[in-house]
C-alpha cells in the first residue's frame, strides 16, 4: 500500500511539471529571451549577436552644483513695539493690511494720562516764567538801591573831608554800599536760577509732547502686517511687540553651505538657482556671505536678494537651492553608458558590427550626462547606452532602433 502511494505522488508531480511547462511556453515565446534567440538566428545561427542601442556623444553644458534647502525671508521687516508703558487704547491695523512708512497709524497707547502730563508741564512753565519776572523785578530794585548807595557814599566822603560828618557816619554808608552790592549779586543769581527753571520747564514740555507723540505709533517701514501680537485694552510695557511688518516685494533667500565651499563663494559672482514649491525663481547672485564659519556646525550662511518675486514666493517659504560653483561647455555621454571594469570607467562603441571597449576619463555630471575630460571620444561618436551590460570587447552586436529602447533592454536582460 505504501509503495502505491509513493508512485501516486511521483505521478502527480510529473503531471504538474508538464502542465507548468505547457502554460509557460507561450509566455516564453513572447519574452525578450525568445526575441534575443531569434536575433541570433538572423545570421544563420553562425554567431550570436547582442541587440544594442547607440547614442551619440554631444556637446552639453555641465555644472558643478551644491543642492541645499533654504528659507525665504523679507529683506525689510520691523517688529514695532510700544514706546510708552500702559494699556493699548486702539489698534488701527489688522493682519494682512498694507501700511506705508511714516503715514499709516498702527496703534495708540494711554494718551489721556500723557495729555494731562503735558498740561502739567505747561503749567510748570507758566509758574517758572512768573518766578523769573519776580526775580528780574527784585534785581531792578536792588540795582536802584545800589545806585543810591553809590551817590550817598560819594557825598559822605566829601562831607567827611570837610569835617561835616563823623567817621562813624561815613563807615555806615560804606557798609550799606557793600551790603547793597552783595544783594545785587544775590538778585542776579536768582534771575539766573529763574531762567534755568524756565528752561527746565520748557524741556519738561518737550518731553511730555514727545511722550504724547510716541503714544501714537506710525509704520516705520512700508509693507504688510504679518502678525498682531496684542488686542485693544491689553497692557504693553516698553519694548513689548504689538505688530510685525514685512515687505514682500523684496525677499532674501538664506541657506547654509558646508565649510569646504567657503573659498569658492564670491559675493556678486557666484550664482544661485532657486525653486520654491515648484515655482521657478531663476538665477540670482550671492549678495551676502557670512564672515565666519560656525565652529560647531562647520557651515556658513549665504544670501541672495530677489526683487519682485513671483506669486507664492513669500517670507517663511522653503526654497530648493542650487549653488552653481562651476559651469562649462564640453562633450558628454549619457551616464548609463558608463561602466566600471577592472577599476576603470569604460564605454562601448561599435565598429564593423562588434563592440569595442574604450577607457574614458570623466568630470562633471549634469542631468544624466557625464562630461568627458579626455580625448578618447569625439563629437558624434555613438556609444552603447542599452544592452552594454552583456558586452565585452569584440562581442558581435545587432544595432537596434533607439525609438524602442525599452524592448532592447528587456531583450538584453533576458539573454
Amino acid at each position: 500500500m505504501k509503495r502505491y502511494g509513493w508512485k501516486l505522488t511521483v505521478g502527480v508531480l510529473c503531471l504538474a511539471a508538464a502542465g507548468a511547462a505547457l502554460w509557460g511556453y507561450p509566455r516564453w515565446r513572447s519574452s525578450g529571451a525568445a526575441r534575443a534567440f531569434a536575433s541570433v538566428e538572423e545570421s544563420g545561427g553562425a554567431e550570436r549577436r547582442v541587440p544594442v542601442v547607440l547614442t551619440p556623444v554631444l556637446p552639453r553644458t555641465f555644472e558643478e552644483r551644491v543642492v541645499v534647502q533654504g528659507n525665504i525671508e523679507a529683506r525689510t521687516s520691523a517688529t514695532v513695539s510700544a514706546r510708552i508703558p500702559g494699556p493699548v487704547e486702539r489698534i488701527f491695523v489688522d493682519e494682512g493690511d498694507t501700511v506705508v512708512a511714516g503715514e499709516t497709524k498702527l496703534f495708540q497707547s494711554d494718551s489721556l494720562k500723557l495729555s494731562r502730563a503735558l498740561d502739567i508741564s505747561r503749567q510748570d512753565l507758566a509758574v517758572a516764567r512768573c518766578g523769573l519776572r519776580e526775580k528780574e523785578a527784585n534785581l531792578e530794585r536792588v540795582q536802584a538801591d545800589l545806585a543810591k548807595a553809590e551817590i550817598d557814599i560819594r557825598r559822605f566822603e566829601k562831607l567827611h573831608e570837610d569835617k561835616a560828618v563823623s567817621s562813624n557816619a561815613l563807615e555806615e554808608q560804606q557798609s550799606r554800599y557793600k551790603q547793597t552790592s552783595a544783594m545785587l549779586k544775590h538778585a542776579m543769581s536768582l534771575v539766573d536760577l529763574g531762567k534755568e527753571q524756565v528752561g527746565q520747564a520748557e524741556t519738561g514740555i518737550a518731553i511730555a509732547q514727545k511722550n504724547l507723540q510716541d503714544a501714537l505709533v506710525v509704520a516705520p517701514v512700508t509693507g504688510s502686517v504679518s502678525v498682531r501680537f496684542l488686542d485693544p485694552g491689553e497692557t504693553a510695557g516698553v519694548g513689548d511687540p504689538v505688530v510685525r511688518i514685512e515687505d514682500p516685494s523684496v525677499v532674501e533667500v538664506s541657506a547654509y553651505l558646508p565649510a569646504q565651499y567657503y573659498p569658492r563663494i564670491v559675493i556678486g559672482d557666484t550664482r544661485i538657482r532657486m525653486r520654491v514649491y515648484g515655482v521657478e525663481v531663476g538665477e540670482h547672485v550671492v549678495t551676502y556671505k557670512a564672515p565666519t564659519i560656525h565652529p560647531k556646525l562647520r557651515t556658513f550662511e549665504v544670501k541672495s536678494v530677489v526683487k519682485n518675486p513671483p506669486e507664492g514666493v513669500v517670507p517663511g517659504a522653503m526654497a530648493q537651492i542650487e549653488v552653481l560653483l562651476d559651469k562649462r561647455e564640453g562633450l558628454g555621454v549619457p551616464a548609463r553608458a558608463l561602466q566600471t571594469r577592472a577599476g576603470r570607467q569604460i564605454v562601448f562603441v561599435v565598429e564593423d558590427g562588434r563592440a569595442r571597449m574604450l577607457a574614458v576619463e570623466t568630470a562633471l555630471e549634469t542631468d544624466g550626462w557625464v562630461e568627458l575630460s579626455g580625448d578618447a571620444l569625439s563629437e558624434g561618436t555613438r556609444v552603447v547606452t542599452q544592452g552594454q551590460f552583456l558586452l565585452k570587447d569584440g562581442t558581435a552586436v545587432a544595432v537596434r532602433d533607439a525609438a524602442a529602447p525599452e524592448s532592447a533592454d528587456r531583450a538584453g536582460e533576458d539573454v
